[in-house]
């Protein structure tokens, strides 16, 4: 299916739904959202993507195999764990430190960041594996 509309609009949601699934990402520590939504948000831009062009072209565009990005998100959340190991806590503790900005300002990076983004390339992943392979069948 080759539609004209459709594909348009992919070109101009493309970026936005990629940037969004950033910021689902970002506020899941402190409102709804966090890195399963934000994967499935990001996997849901490609499939518009294989949907609107072909699998190829969403293939292409990833850059990377799927099943690669779900084994390094799911290294990422594993050696999120390690921190607290490290000072003296249970695996997957939350530890904190600030980071200091311009003008005085504190970043807060946190464990509890870092599982999130392993849990984003997982579920990015894993999704991609899925739609990419029925994309394929004949």
């Amino acid at each position: 299916m080759t539609s004209l509309i459709l594909r348009t609009a992919t070109r101009y949601l493309f970026v936005p739904l990629m940037i969004f699934s950033i910021y689902l990402l970002l506020r899941g520590h402190h409102l709804p959202g966090g890195g399963f939504v934000g994967g499935l948000m990001a996997g849901a831009a490609y499939a518009l993507y294989a949907l609107a062009f072909d699998v190829a072209s969403a293939r292409k565009k990833l850059r990377a195999e799927p099943v690669s990005l779900a084994v390094a998100g799911l290294t990422i959340a594993c050696l999120s764990g390690v921190p607290a190991l490290l000072y003296g806590e249970a695996f997957l503790t939350g530890i904190w430190w600030e980071i200091p900005l311009l003008f005085g300002a504190v970043f807060d990076l946190g464990t509890p960041l870092i599982f999130d983004i392993g849990v984003y390339f997982v579920v990015w992943g894993i999704l991609l594996t899925l739609v990419f392979s029925l994309g394929e069948e004949p």
